[in-house]
C-alpha cells in the first residue's frame, strides 16, 4: 500500500512511498481512510523527524477488519478516529479507544477535522466545568481548535470572545452566534475572563495571565508564536485562585479513562444535528498534499484543510 512519508529533497519533507501493510493488534481495527485533515503540529513534526517517519493523526473511514477481541465498531462501519502517528495512508491500525463509529449524515471529510481540532476543544473547555454565563476569551479563535471550541463554548451557555489576526476570520462565527465578541488582540478583549483558552504562547500567554478574573484558569495547547513567555507573577497570584493548565491530548485522553471513542462520538453527533459546523478551507487529494500542506504554513485557512483518498489526481 501507500502512504505520506518523510523524505529529505521532497516538498516540505513529504512524499508518497510504498509501505508494509498494518499489523492489527488484538484491540485495533483495520481502517480503509478516506479522508484525513492537516494539524500545524504534524508539519512541526516533519521539520525534525527521520526519513521514513510517517505522521498523521485525524482520520476518517471504513473498517474492514473488526478488532480481534470484539471491540469497536464492525465490519463495513463508518468511522472517525485518531492515531498518535502514520494516519495518512491507504490502510491503518486503530486502537477501539480511539474509534467510534459515524452517523450517516456526516461526511468523511467533516469528520476527519474532528479528532484533534474537535478533541482538544472539548478536553479544554471541560477543564471549567460548567460554563453557563461564563467569560471565555479563545485566542486562534479562527484555527482548527478554536473554530470548535467557540461553538461548543457557546453551545454550553458561556459568552464568548474570539481572537484572531484578522475580524474578517471570526465573521462566520458571529454570524453563527458561536462568539459574541470579536477582536485582533487579545489586548483589546473585554476581560477579565474566567476562562482561557490560548494556543498562541509567547507574549499573548504572559497577557492572558494579567486577563484572568479571581478563580479564572487558563488552558494553554500550544505557542504557534514559537516564542518565550514572560509575565510578572504579581499580576497572576493577585487573582487569587487563577490557575494555568497544560493541556497535551494524547496524554489527556488517557487522564479521562481512554475517553476518546465515547467523545469522538459525541462530537459526531453534534454535527449531525446541525450543532456543531466543521469548517474546511481546502481539500487536496492525497496523493498530492502539498498546497494544503502550504496552505496551513501560510496560515492562509480558516478552519481545517483536509486530504481525500478518493480525489484523482490531475
Amino acid at each position: 500500500m501507500e502512504a505520506l512519508v518523510c523524505a529529505d529533497n521532497a516538498p516540505l519533507r513529504l512524499a508518497v512511498r510504498t509501505v508494509p501493510e498494518p499489523a492489527p493488534l488484538p484491540g485495533e481495527a483495520l481502517v480503509a481512510v478516506k479522508a484525513v485533515s492537516l494539524n500545524r503540529g504534524e508539519l512541526r513534526n516533519l521539520e525534525t523527524a527521520q526519513p521514513g517517519w510517517r505522521p498523521g493523526w485525524d482520520l476518517a473511514g471504513e473498517v474492514l477488519a473488526r478488532a480481534a477481541d470484539g471491540s469497536g465498531p464492525p465490519v463495513g462501519a463508518r468511522v472517525v478516529g485518531l492515531l498518535r502517528s502514520g494516519a495518512w495512508a491507504e490502510r491503518v491500525a486503530v486502537p477501539t479507544h480511539l474509534l467510534a463509529a459515524l452517523p450517516d449524515a456526516v461526511s468523511y471529510a467533516d469528520a476527519s477535522t474532528l479528532p484533534v481540532a474537535g478533541l482538544t476543544a472539548l478536553t479544554a473547555l471541560a477543564r471549567r466545568g460548567s460554563l453557563i454565563g461564563q467569560r471565555v476569551v479563545i485566542t486562534g479563535a479562527a484555527g482548527g481548535v478554536g473554530w470548535f471550541a467557540a461553538q461548543l463554548a457557546a453551545l454550553a451557555g458561556a459568552h464568548v470572545t474570539g481572537v484572531a489576526r484578522s475580524a474578517d476570520r471570526l465573521v462566520p462565527l458571529l454570524e453563527r452566534g458561536a462568539i459574541h465578541t470579536a477582536v485582533t488582540a487579545l489586548a483589546d478583549a473585554p476581560g477579565p475572563f474566567d476562562l482561557v483558552l490560548e494556543s498562541t504562547g509567547g507574549a499573548d500567554l504572559g497577557l492572558a495571565l494579567a486577563r484572568l478574573a479571581p478563580g479564572g484558569l487558563i488552558v494553554n495547547f500550544g505557542n504557534s508564536a514559537r516564542a518565550p513567555t514572560t509575565f510578572n507573577v504579581s499580576d497572576f497570584y493577585s487573582r487569587g485562585g487563577a490557575s494555568l493548565y497544560g493541556l497535551f491530548l494524547f496524554d489527556e485522553l488517557v487522564r479521562r479513562g481512554n475517553s476518546g471513542a465515547r467523545d469522538l462520538a459525541t462530537l459526531a453527533g453534534l454535527v449531525a444535528t446541525g450543532e456543531l459546523v466543521p469548517q474546511i478551507s481546502i481539500t487536496a487529494p492525497w496523493r498530492a498534499p502539498w498546497p494544503a500542506l502550504q496552505a496551513l504554513v501560510d496560515r492562509a485557512l480558516v478552519g481545517k484543510a483536509v486530504l481525500d483518498f478518493d480525489a484523482a489526481v490531475h
